[in-house]
């Protein structure tokens, strides 16, 4: 299975080149949230986008779309037309966009509207706007793919395992490329005060670019931040006989629930997803290079997700967190790591994870910090894992 597009509209960047250039050069997407509405949160800063997705689409079109949504096909044609726009037979064309709150923009939009102004000044393009499987929705409709639209909703972990299930669909010859990743967008006052009160967000108001600091000593939780990113799978063989020239194979992985806690983790879950994606992609843990790790910023996370990297790969693997730029870009946030960890491989160089200025003497991997580490990456493996103890990893190789 090999990875011919990439598309991303992030923090960042509103492509994948300004995305990718900005973490090399360990920029920050993090800043204050300026509306008025925000005055009064414990909460003040967010990852929102470099550029406004609405502005790429038509502009009637855009208004009937969440900006999930809106992010979703800005992302999707991007990969497409990446990877030459694949002449594919429709019925073998399939779609898999993991979200993990959809339209929650127009859901609590409109439901003021109702309270507000009454049920007449509701949009009748409520359902389609707020329903979590509009992002496949659009893209299939945009990409004319009549081989099944789906909707992994885990949290997030949901980009991941929406690139898992694309692999899926390959391999078990329902499909010979599918357009697969992320969208998020839910910078509101509900998810800020509700993950302020459950001490889960950074509170680095006057700080916003050194709030999200991944493994540091000083962490003090993530940030929220909006975003997407697809990527174009494809069967190898399909993308050889066109001429399509990948970026990387991606050669296994594994998705795995905990069972535990509704929002605490379990290591055994962790290494379970790590060491089945290293096997299937036929791999030993001494053959990964590169880890884009999960790594929230939360003070127990990337502590319990060390120690599983520890256990499933060893220390030996150069580490890093794209978070410290991007914020948590929830859903969408395994679909982004995935494609740092492809680029990774194509490029031969692992961005540095900002704001490391005193290593958690608890964390005991090699984390890249300071300047971008180069040197061959020939397998790259990319975690992502979701309240209610969802979890994917996803194996990247050199072709």
């Amino acid at each position: 299975m090999v990875v011919t597009g990439l598309g991303a509209t992030t923090p960042l960047g509103g492509d994948t080149a300004s995305t990718w250039a900005a973490m090399l050069a360990g920029e920050s997407g993090i800043r204050a949230i300026e509306e008025e509405w925000a005055a009064e949160l414990p909460v003040r800063i967010a990852g929102r986008l470099a550029a406004e997705p609405a502005e790429a689409l038509d502009r009637v079109q855009a208004r009937r779309m969440d900006r999930c949504e809106q992010i979703a096909l800005v992302a999707a044609r991007e990969a497409w037309a990446d990877a030459g726009t694949p002449g594919v037979d429709p019925e073998r064309l399939a779609v898999v966009m993991g979200t993990g709150t959809g339209g929650a923009l127009t859901l609590l939009g409109q439901d003021d509207i109702l309270e507000t102004r009454g049920v007449r000044r509701v949009s009748p393009h409520t359902v389609p706007m707020l329903m979590a499987n509009g992002p496949a929705a659009w893209v299939s409709i945009d990409l004319g793919a009549r081989g099944g639209a789906h909707t992994p909703v885990s949290a997030c972990a949901s980009g991941a395992e929406a690139i898992a299930m694309g692999l899926d669909l390959i391999r078990l010859g329902r499909a010979d490329v599918v357009g697969a990743g992320g969208a998020e967008a839910c910078v509101h006052p509900l998810p800020l005060a509700g993950f302020a009160q459950a001490k889960a967000h950074s509170t680095r108001n006057d700080e916003p670019g050194r709030a999200s600091r991944p493994f540091d000593a000083d962490r003090d939780g993530f940030v929220i931040g909006e975003g997407g990113a697809v990527v174009v799978l494809e069967r190898a063989g399909f993308a050889a006989a066109r001429g399509a020239r990948p970026y990387a194979a991606l050669a296994g992985a594994g998705v795995t629930s905990d069972a535990h806690h509704i929002t605490a983790a379990h290591p055994d879950g962790q290494v379970r997803a790590m060491r089945r994606a290293v096997a299937q992609a036929g791999l030993s843990p001494r053959d990964i290079d590169h880890v884009q790790a999960h790594a929230t910023s939360t003070p127990m996370g990337d502590l319990v997700e060390a120690g599983s990297i520890a256990e499933a790969v060893g220390d030996r693997p150069a580490v890093t967190a794209v978070k410290s730029m991007t914020g948590h870009l929830f859903g969408a946030a395994g679909a982004l790591g995935a494609l740092a960890a492809v680029l990774a491989v194509r490029d031969g160089v692992i961005p540095a994870t900002r704001n490391l200025d005193a290593l958690d003497p608890a964390v005991g991997l090699d984390i890249v910090a300071g300047e971008p580490r180069r040197g061959r990456v020939a397998a790259a493996l990319a975690n992502s894992f979701g309240f209610g103890g969802h979890n994917a990893s996803l194996v990247f190789t050199a072709t």
